[in-house]
Protein backbone atom coordinates (compact mmCIF):
# COMPACT_ATOMS: atom_id res chain seq x y z
CA UNK A 1 0.00 0.00 0.00
CA UNK A 2 1.38 3.43 -0.99
CA UNK A 3 1.22 5.86 1.92
CA UNK A 4 1.49 9.64 1.78
CA UNK A 5 1.58 12.19 4.56
CA UNK A 6 -1.96 13.51 4.48
CA UNK A 7 -1.12 16.31 6.90
CA UNK A 8 1.31 17.84 4.38
CA UNK A 9 -1.62 18.56 2.06
CA UNK A 10 -3.05 21.08 4.55
CA UNK A 11 -0.09 23.40 3.87
CA UNK A 12 -1.08 23.65 0.21
CA UNK A 13 -4.82 23.85 0.78
CA UNK A 14 -4.20 26.98 2.85
CA UNK A 15 -2.66 28.74 -0.16
CA UNK A 16 -4.84 31.50 -1.57
CA UNK A 17 -5.99 31.14 -5.17
CA UNK A 18 -6.73 34.09 -7.49
CA UNK A 19 -10.09 35.81 -7.18
CA UNK A 20 -12.79 34.46 -9.48
CA UNK A 21 -10.89 31.20 -9.87
CA UNK A 22 -12.66 28.02 -8.85
CA UNK A 23 -11.83 24.31 -8.91
CA UNK A 24 -14.89 22.38 -10.07
CA UNK A 25 -14.80 18.62 -9.61
CA UNK A 26 -17.15 16.93 -12.09
CA UNK A 27 -18.57 13.66 -10.70
CA UNK A 28 -20.48 10.95 -12.55
CA UNK A 29 -21.69 7.34 -12.34
CA UNK A 30 -19.55 5.05 -14.51
CA UNK A 31 -20.46 2.09 -16.70
CA UNK A 32 -20.92 -0.29 -13.77
CA UNK A 33 -23.92 1.70 -12.52
CA UNK A 34 -22.37 1.50 -9.05
CA UNK A 35 -19.00 3.24 -9.07
CA UNK A 36 -18.28 6.95 -9.29
CA UNK A 37 -15.59 8.81 -11.22
CA UNK A 38 -14.43 12.41 -11.03
CA UNK A 39 -12.07 14.94 -12.57
CA UNK A 40 -11.43 18.64 -12.01
CA UNK A 41 -11.27 21.74 -14.15
CA UNK A 42 -10.53 25.39 -13.36
CA UNK A 43 -13.30 27.92 -13.88
CA UNK A 44 -12.73 31.66 -14.23
CA UNK A 45 -15.90 32.45 -12.30
CA UNK A 46 -17.74 31.23 -9.21
CA UNK A 47 -20.82 29.29 -10.34
CA UNK A 48 -24.12 29.81 -8.54
CA UNK A 49 -26.12 27.09 -10.29
CA UNK A 50 -25.34 24.04 -12.49
CA UNK A 51 -26.72 25.75 -15.59
CA UNK A 52 -23.78 28.17 -15.54
CA UNK A 53 -21.24 25.38 -15.84
CA UNK A 54 -19.83 24.24 -19.18
CA UNK A 55 -20.56 20.80 -20.60
CA UNK A 56 -17.39 18.72 -20.45
CA UNK A 57 -16.32 15.27 -21.65
CA UNK A 58 -14.24 12.25 -20.66
CA UNK A 59 -12.81 9.04 -22.09
CA UNK A 60 -15.76 6.66 -21.92
CA UNK A 61 -13.65 3.72 -23.10
CA UNK A 62 -11.90 3.82 -19.71
CA UNK A 63 -15.14 3.80 -17.72
CA UNK A 64 -17.15 1.15 -19.59
CA UNK A 65 -19.31 3.75 -21.33
CA UNK A 66 -17.92 3.96 -24.88
CA UNK A 67 -15.74 2.24 -27.47
CA UNK A 68 -12.13 3.30 -27.88
CA UNK A 69 -12.76 4.33 -31.49
CA UNK A 70 -15.50 6.74 -30.40
CA UNK A 71 -14.71 7.39 -26.79
CA UNK A 72 -15.93 10.90 -25.94
CA UNK A 73 -18.78 10.91 -23.43
CA UNK A 74 -20.31 14.21 -22.35
CA UNK A 75 -20.83 15.50 -18.82
CA UNK A 76 -23.90 17.66 -18.28
CA UNK A 77 -23.85 19.40 -14.87
CA UNK A 78 -27.11 18.92 -12.95
CA UNK A 79 -26.37 19.66 -9.28
CA UNK A 80 -23.86 21.84 -7.46
CA UNK A 81 -22.40 21.38 -3.97
CA UNK A 82 -19.75 23.19 -1.90
CA UNK A 83 -16.50 21.19 -1.85
CA UNK A 84 -15.66 20.01 1.71
CA UNK A 85 -12.13 18.98 0.71
CA UNK A 86 -10.82 22.07 -1.11
CA UNK A 87 -13.11 24.49 0.75
CA UNK A 88 -13.46 28.13 -0.28
CA UNK A 89 -15.45 28.76 -3.46
CA UNK A 90 -14.60 25.36 -4.92
CA UNK A 91 -17.44 23.11 -6.04
CA UNK A 92 -18.49 19.51 -6.53
CA UNK A 93 -20.54 19.07 -9.69
CA UNK A 94 -22.86 16.10 -10.13
CA UNK A 95 -23.28 15.27 -13.81
CA UNK A 96 -25.43 13.23 -16.17
CA UNK A 97 -23.59 11.32 -18.91
CA UNK A 98 -24.48 11.49 -22.62
CA UNK A 99 -23.12 9.59 -25.62
CA UNK A 100 -21.75 11.07 -28.84
CA UNK A 101 -25.28 11.02 -30.36
CA UNK A 102 -26.61 13.13 -27.45
CA UNK A 103 -28.55 10.19 -26.01
CA UNK A 104 -28.09 9.24 -22.32
CA UNK A 105 -25.62 6.47 -21.53
CA UNK A 106 -27.03 3.20 -20.24
CA UNK A 107 -26.15 4.11 -16.67
CA UNK A 108 -27.63 7.61 -16.84
CA UNK A 109 -30.76 6.73 -14.90
CA UNK A 110 -31.36 10.30 -13.76
CA UNK A 111 -32.91 11.52 -17.00
CA UNK A 112 -35.99 9.26 -16.93
CA UNK A 113 -36.25 9.64 -13.16
CA UNK A 114 -36.52 13.41 -13.54
CA UNK A 115 -39.20 13.04 -16.22
CA UNK A 116 -41.26 10.81 -13.90
CA UNK A 117 -40.82 13.16 -10.95
CA UNK A 118 -42.16 16.05 -13.05
CA UNK A 119 -45.25 14.01 -13.92
CA UNK A 120 -45.92 13.33 -10.23
CA UNK A 121 -44.90 16.72 -8.84
CA UNK A 122 -48.45 17.60 -7.72
CA UNK A 123 -48.38 14.59 -5.36
CA UNK A 124 -45.11 15.81 -3.79
CA UNK A 125 -43.34 12.44 -3.41
CA UNK A 126 -40.96 12.45 -0.45
CA UNK A 127 -38.16 9.97 0.07
CA UNK A 128 -35.78 9.02 2.83
CA UNK A 129 -33.07 6.47 2.05
CA UNK A 130 -31.05 4.52 4.61
CA UNK A 131 -27.68 3.70 3.08
CA UNK A 132 -25.94 0.74 4.70
CA UNK A 133 -22.28 0.05 3.90
CA UNK A 134 -19.27 -1.86 5.22
CA UNK A 135 -15.77 -0.56 5.95
CA UNK A 136 -12.83 -2.70 4.83
CA UNK A 137 -9.08 -2.60 5.16
CA UNK A 138 -7.25 -2.16 1.85
CA UNK A 139 -6.81 -5.96 1.82
CA UNK A 140 -10.65 -6.14 1.59
CA UNK A 141 -10.92 -7.66 5.08
CA UNK A 142 -13.63 -6.06 7.27
CA UNK A 143 -12.17 -3.23 9.31
CA UNK A 144 -11.31 -4.27 12.85
CA UNK A 145 -12.01 -7.99 12.31
CA UNK A 146 -9.35 -10.54 13.37
CA UNK A 147 -7.22 -11.33 10.32
CA UNK A 148 -7.43 -15.08 10.89
CA UNK A 149 -10.91 -15.44 12.29
CA UNK A 150 -14.18 -13.75 13.10
CA UNK A 151 -15.38 -11.37 15.80
CA UNK A 152 -17.95 -12.46 18.36
CA UNK A 153 -21.52 -13.10 17.18
CA UNK A 154 -23.80 -10.21 16.27
CA UNK A 155 -25.56 -8.54 19.17
CA UNK A 156 -23.37 -5.90 20.83
CA UNK A 157 -22.44 -3.98 17.67
CA UNK A 158 -25.70 -2.30 16.60
CA UNK A 159 -25.55 1.35 17.77
CA UNK A 160 -22.67 0.19 19.95
CA UNK A 161 -19.94 2.09 21.75
CA UNK A 162 -16.42 1.04 22.70
CA UNK A 163 -13.31 -0.04 20.84
CA UNK A 164 -14.28 -3.72 20.99
CA UNK A 165 -17.69 -3.07 19.41
CA UNK A 166 -17.25 -0.21 16.94
CA UNK A 167 -14.75 0.07 14.10
CA UNK A 168 -14.19 3.12 11.91
CA UNK A 169 -16.15 5.79 13.74
CA UNK A 170 -13.66 8.47 12.66
CA UNK A 171 -14.54 7.80 9.01
CA UNK A 172 -18.24 8.02 9.82
CA UNK A 173 -17.96 11.30 11.74
CA UNK A 174 -15.83 12.90 9.02
CA UNK A 175 -18.33 11.83 6.36
CA UNK A 176 -21.26 13.20 8.36
CA UNK A 177 -19.61 16.63 8.65
CA UNK A 178 -18.61 16.64 4.98
CA UNK A 179 -22.23 16.00 3.97
CA UNK A 180 -23.53 18.78 6.20
CA UNK A 181 -20.94 21.20 4.83
CA UNK A 182 -21.92 20.34 1.25
CA UNK A 183 -25.62 20.92 1.86
CA UNK A 184 -26.64 17.28 1.51
CA UNK A 185 -29.82 16.60 3.47
CA UNK A 186 -28.20 13.95 5.67
CA UNK A 187 -30.44 13.18 8.63
CA UNK A 188 -28.42 10.73 10.75
CA UNK A 189 -26.03 7.80 11.08
CA UNK A 190 -25.56 4.72 13.24
CA UNK A 191 -23.45 1.60 13.65
CA UNK A 192 -25.21 -1.42 12.17
CA UNK A 193 -25.71 -5.05 13.26
CA UNK A 194 -22.57 -6.51 11.67
CA UNK A 195 -19.30 -5.12 13.06
CA UNK A 196 -17.66 -2.61 10.64
CA UNK A 197 -21.05 -2.03 9.05
CA UNK A 198 -22.64 1.42 9.25
CA UNK A 199 -25.62 3.34 7.96
CA UNK A 200 -26.35 6.95 7.11
CA UNK A 201 -29.74 8.37 6.24
CA UNK A 202 -30.57 11.04 3.66
CA UNK A 203 -33.95 12.77 3.56
CA UNK A 204 -36.65 13.73 3.54
CA UNK A 205 -36.01 14.80 -0.04
CA UNK A 206 -38.63 15.59 -2.66
CA UNK A 207 -38.40 14.26 -6.18
CA UNK A 208 -35.08 14.18 -8.01
CA UNK A 209 -33.13 15.67 -5.09
CA UNK A 210 -33.26 12.26 -3.40
CA UNK A 211 -31.07 10.61 -6.01
CA UNK A 212 -28.81 13.65 -6.35
CA UNK A 213 -28.10 13.91 -2.63
CA UNK A 214 -27.60 10.18 -2.13
CA UNK A 215 -25.18 9.80 -5.04
CA UNK A 216 -23.18 12.78 -3.82
CA UNK A 217 -23.21 11.40 -0.25
CA UNK A 218 -21.81 8.13 -1.63
CA UNK A 219 -19.06 10.03 -3.41
CA UNK A 220 -18.16 11.85 -0.21
CA UNK A 221 -18.09 8.55 1.69
CA UNK A 222 -15.60 6.97 -0.71
CA UNK A 223 -13.54 10.15 -0.80
CA UNK A 224 -13.41 10.54 3.00
CA UNK A 225 -12.54 6.86 3.46
CA UNK A 226 -9.70 7.33 0.95
CA UNK A 227 -8.14 9.93 3.27
CA UNK A 228 -8.21 7.39 6.11
CA UNK A 229 -6.78 4.56 4.02
CA UNK A 230 -10.05 2.63 4.33
CA UNK A 231 -12.22 1.02 1.62
CA UNK A 232 -16.02 1.27 1.44
CA UNK A 233 -18.09 -1.53 -0.04
CA UNK A 234 -21.80 -1.36 -0.90
CA UNK A 235 -21.95 -5.12 -1.47
CA UNK A 236 -25.36 -6.27 -0.14
CA UNK A 237 -23.86 -9.42 1.42
CA UNK A 238 -20.16 -8.71 1.97
CA UNK A 239 -19.62 -11.64 4.36
CA UNK A 240 -21.40 -14.97 3.72
CA UNK A 241 -22.93 -16.84 6.63
CA UNK A 242 -24.62 -15.72 9.82
CA UNK A 243 -24.02 -11.99 9.28
CA UNK A 244 -26.43 -9.25 8.31
CA UNK A 245 -26.39 -8.00 4.75
CA UNK A 246 -26.63 -4.38 3.66
CA UNK A 247 -29.65 -2.63 2.18
CA UNK A 248 -30.90 0.78 1.17
CA UNK A 249 -34.26 0.84 2.92
CA UNK A 250 -36.42 3.47 1.26
CA UNK A 251 -39.08 5.49 3.05
CA UNK A 252 -41.78 6.95 0.82
CA UNK A 253 -44.82 9.15 1.13
CA UNK A 254 -47.08 11.45 -0.86
CA UNK A 255 -49.10 14.43 0.31
CA UNK A 256 -52.16 12.19 0.66
CA UNK A 257 -50.25 9.76 2.89
CA UNK A 258 -49.06 12.58 5.13
CA UNK A 259 -52.56 13.97 5.64
CA UNK A 260 -55.03 12.79 8.35
CA UNK A 261 -56.09 9.18 7.80
CA UNK A 262 -53.33 8.86 5.21
CA UNK A 263 -53.01 5.21 6.25
CA UNK A 264 -55.67 4.44 3.66
CA UNK A 265 -53.43 5.79 0.91
CA UNK A 266 -50.49 3.85 2.35
CA UNK A 267 -52.52 0.64 2.20
CA UNK A 268 -53.53 1.40 -1.40
CA UNK A 269 -49.88 1.92 -2.28
CA UNK A 270 -48.90 -1.40 -0.73
CA UNK A 271 -51.62 -3.15 -2.73
CA UNK A 272 -50.23 -1.63 -5.94
CA UNK A 273 -46.71 -2.71 -5.00
CA UNK A 274 -47.82 -6.28 -4.30
CA UNK A 275 -48.83 -6.66 -7.95
CA UNK A 276 -45.40 -5.74 -9.35
CA UNK A 277 -43.07 -7.38 -6.82
CA UNK A 278 -40.92 -9.07 -9.47
CA UNK A 279 -40.53 -5.83 -11.44
CA UNK A 280 -39.41 -4.03 -8.29
CA UNK A 281 -36.93 -6.77 -7.40
CA UNK A 282 -35.35 -6.51 -10.85
CA UNK A 283 -34.99 -2.75 -10.38
CA UNK A 284 -33.68 -2.88 -6.83
CA UNK A 285 -30.07 -3.81 -7.53
CA UNK A 286 -27.78 -3.12 -10.50
CA UNK A 287 -27.75 -6.77 -11.55
CA UNK A 288 -31.49 -7.37 -11.91
CA UNK A 289 -32.00 -9.02 -8.53
CA UNK A 290 -28.93 -11.27 -8.52
CA UNK A 291 -27.20 -9.28 -5.78
CA UNK A 292 -30.31 -9.26 -3.65
CA UNK A 293 -30.62 -13.04 -3.95
CA UNK A 294 -27.68 -13.27 -1.56
CA UNK A 295 -29.31 -10.85 0.89
CA UNK A 296 -33.10 -11.33 0.76
CA UNK A 297 -33.21 -14.82 2.22
CA UNK A 298 -35.90 -14.34 4.86
CA UNK A 299 -33.19 -14.30 7.54
CA UNK A 300 -31.17 -11.48 9.14
CA UNK A 301 -34.04 -8.96 9.16
CA UNK A 302 -35.01 -9.51 5.54
CA UNK A 303 -38.01 -10.78 3.63
CA UNK A 304 -37.72 -13.55 1.06
CA UNK A 305 -36.90 -12.30 -2.41
CA UNK A 306 -39.61 -14.61 -3.77
CA UNK A 307 -42.53 -13.39 -1.65
CA UNK A 308 -44.17 -10.02 -1.12
CA UNK A 309 -45.23 -9.19 2.42
CA UNK A 310 -46.17 -6.19 4.53
CA UNK A 311 -46.62 -5.61 8.24
CA UNK A 312 -46.58 -3.12 11.06
CA UNK A 313 -43.12 -2.80 12.68
CA UNK A 314 -42.06 -6.02 10.92
CA UNK A 315 -38.43 -5.85 9.79
CA UNK A 316 -38.81 -9.23 8.12
CA UNK A 317 -41.45 -7.91 5.70
CA UNK A 318 -41.00 -6.47 2.22
CA UNK A 319 -42.86 -3.32 3.28
CA UNK A 320 -42.84 -2.10 6.87
CA UNK A 321 -45.39 0.31 8.27
CA UNK A 322 -43.72 1.97 11.27
CA UNK A 323 -45.56 1.51 14.57
CA UNK A 324 -46.07 5.24 14.97
CA UNK A 325 -47.60 5.52 11.50
CA UNK A 326 -50.07 2.73 12.25
CA UNK A 327 -51.08 4.39 15.51
CA UNK A 328 -51.38 7.92 14.14
CA UNK A 329 -52.86 6.68 10.82
CA UNK A 330 -50.68 9.03 8.81
CA UNK A 331 -47.10 9.13 7.55
CA UNK A 332 -45.08 6.88 5.25
CA UNK A 333 -44.12 3.32 4.33
CA UNK A 334 -40.69 1.69 4.27
CA UNK A 335 -39.65 -0.48 1.35
CA UNK A 336 -36.97 -2.79 2.76
CA UNK A 337 -36.14 -4.56 -0.50
CA UNK A 338 -33.62 -2.24 -2.26
CA UNK A 339 -30.04 -3.46 -1.98
CA UNK A 340 -27.24 -1.28 -0.63
CA UNK A 341 -25.81 -0.87 -4.14
CA UNK A 342 -29.14 0.04 -5.77
CA UNK A 343 -29.35 3.17 -7.91
CA UNK A 344 -31.46 5.70 -5.94
CA UNK A 345 -32.75 7.17 -9.21
CA UNK A 346 -34.06 3.75 -10.29
CA UNK A 347 -35.63 2.99 -6.90
CA UNK A 348 -37.35 6.36 -6.55
CA UNK A 349 -38.56 6.28 -10.17
CA UNK A 350 -39.95 2.77 -9.78
CA UNK A 351 -41.88 3.72 -6.62
CA UNK A 352 -43.39 6.82 -8.22
CA UNK A 353 -44.35 4.95 -11.38
CA UNK A 354 -46.14 2.28 -9.35
CA UNK A 355 -47.74 4.37 -6.61
CA UNK A 356 -48.31 7.80 -8.15
CA UNK A 357 -48.67 7.08 -11.87
CA UNK A 358 -50.39 3.67 -11.52
CA UNK A 359 -48.04 1.95 -13.95
CA UNK A 360 -47.77 -1.83 -13.77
Amino acid sequence: MALTQKSVLDRYLRLDIPEQKCQAMYIWVDGTGENLRSKTRTLNFIPKCPGELPIWNFDGSSTGQAEGSNSDVYLHPVALYPDPFRLGNNKLVLCETYKYNKKPTDTNRRKTCLEVMKQAKDQHPWFGMEQEYTLLDVDKHPLGWPKNGYPGPQGPYYCGVGASKVYGRDVVEAHYRACLYSGINISGENAEVMPAQWEFQVGPCEGISMGDDLWMARYLLHRVAEDFGVVVTLDPKPIPGDWNGAGMHTNFSTTAMREPNGIEEIEKAIEKMSKVHEEHIRAYDPHGGKDNERRLTGLHETSSIHDFSAGVANRGASIRIPRGVAEEKTGYLEDRRPSSNADPYVVSERLVRTICLNEQ
